[in-house]
């Protein structure tokens, strides 16, 4: 459980107190046209699951070391590594002040997302020189292009070729943020981007059995997916794709109200949002409390996995998600560098604070490797995580907020609908 604060009332003190001085300007933030969904995508084609603040939005001057423009609190790998205990935490975990980044890694990671991003490994590399991340390299960092989808649900036809772009620059800075985040979790591990032609479901699926096949090539390790639908009622016909020996898949929650394909697999790890409080004057911080636009619920179609039965009473016979979640908030989101179709303001490279739970999943899923157990299977991590859901140390329990359709799931001690079991906290019990 959280215990940064004794009660509710101590942190709405902290946060009034927060406030009482000048406040900054809230920085409007754009969902681009590939977060975008309606009700025919489910089963068919998949969305990012994004929200950002462009580049132009920061004043001052670019530092090439740390945060790219200081003075905001905006989080970087060191900052996450302060708050989730990932690293000794610092007082206040202000993302200007710390310094020590995750520092493990192992085996592989490998992230599937659309279309192609030109730019994946110089972007990567220079946002690896600017936060001090392990370098990286022709062998630490491969792009795979996948092949299309073929007529079976995550089989492959015809041989690979480089994808095309997408041309609203959407499914870059989702490819920008996968590799970014989860090697600034997990820098040790060999990274894999695995591009899939299109976001159509076939194209995606074919490319989550690449990626499955390499992770499982290089001993084992994790698969993030950070993107996904409404769910459909042929769903089920596909949880056996997540299913590589020596996998761990994970997956993004969504970013609305109600439950996202693939995350209500039960051979995936659903990775639903936080929002981080600090003190606006001061950047300290205060509390990680519920993202209130996250996605979560009992599924539609999926049953309640074994790992799950402890949670019963809440989740009913239906499966439930978030499993677990992460700092996801836009307005308290990540540095990400793109520089794909640069927009006006980029100067002299393009950095842009993300958020959705797009964020979260490949977060996670570097924070997993770097715990280093490798569990055989998704099912097996989850059963662990599961394990001591109550009363645990291994996880700050978020008890504040609401989320969910009409806002009506709240959060609680304990598993709840908004945050599963919360946040990390250290490497223990992952």
């Amino acid at each position: 459980m959280q215990r940064r604060h004794s009660t509710a009332l101590l942190v709405m003190a902290a946060l009034i107190a927060g406030c009482a001085g000048s406040v900054l300007a809230q920085t409007s933030v754009t969902v681009p046209a590939s977060s975008l969904s309606n009700s025919s995508d489910a089963g068919v084609r998949a969305h990012t699951n994004i929200r950002f603040i462009a580049p132009g939005a920061f004043a001052g001057t670019p530092e090439f070391h740390g945060p790219p423009f200081p003075g905001y609190f905006y989080e970087d790998p060191a900052s996450i590594a302060c708050i989730y205990a990932l690293q000794p935490p610092v007082p206040g975990c202000n993302p200007n002040v710390v310094q020590l980044n995750p520092t493990g890694g192992g085996k592989a990671i490998a992230i599937v997302d659309a279309y192609d991003d030109p730019n994946a490994f110089t972007d990567l590399q220079t946002f690896s020189t600017q936060f001090g991340l392990a370098p990286i390299t022709t062998t630490s960092f491969i792009v795979v292009f996948a092949p299309a989808g073929g007529a079976t649900p995550g089989s492959c036809a015809g041989s690979a070729t480089r994808p095309p772009v997408d041309p609203t620059g959407g499914w870059e800075v989702e490819e920008s943020l996968d590799i970014e985040w989860s090697h600034a979790m997990a820098p040790k591990a060999t990274l894999y981007l695995v591009e899939a032609q299109s976001d159509y479901d076939s194209d995606l699926l074919c490319a989550v059995t690449v990626a499955s096949n390499l992770v499982h090539a290089a001993g084992g390790g994790e698969v993030s997916m950070s993107w996904g639908s409404g769910e459909f009622p042929g769903e089920t016909a596909l949880d056996s794709i997540f299913t590589t020996s020596n996998v761990v898949y994970f997956s993004s929650a969504g970013d609305s109200p109600g439950t996202s394909w693939p995350s209500v697999s039960p051979n995936v790890v659903s990775v639903g949002g936080t929002s981080i409080s600090r003190n606006p004057n001061t950047g300290q911080f205060i509390w990680e409390n519920v993202w209130q636009d996250v996605g979560g619920g009992p599924s539609a179609f999926e049953s309640r996995p074994s790992y799950q039965d402890g949670i019963s009473f809440i989740v009913g016979s239906q499966r439930g998600t978030p499993d677990i979640s992460s700092d996801a908030n836009p307005y308290t989101g990540v540095w990400v560098l793109d520089n794909f179709m640069a927009p006006a303001g980029c100067t002299p490279e393009c950095w842009y604070v993300v958020g959705g739970t797009s964020v979260s999943s490949p977060t996670w899923a570097g924070i997993i490797n770097a715990a280093g157990s490798f569990s055989a299977s998704t099912k097996v991590e989850l059963t662990k995580l599961y394990g001591d859901n109550y009363f645990s140390f291994d996880f700050n329990d978020i008890t504040l907020g609401s989320c969910g359709p009409y806002i009506g799931y709240f959060a609680s001690v304990g598993w709840d609908f908004c945050s599963g079991l919360g946040s990390a906290r250290t490497y223990s019990g992952k």
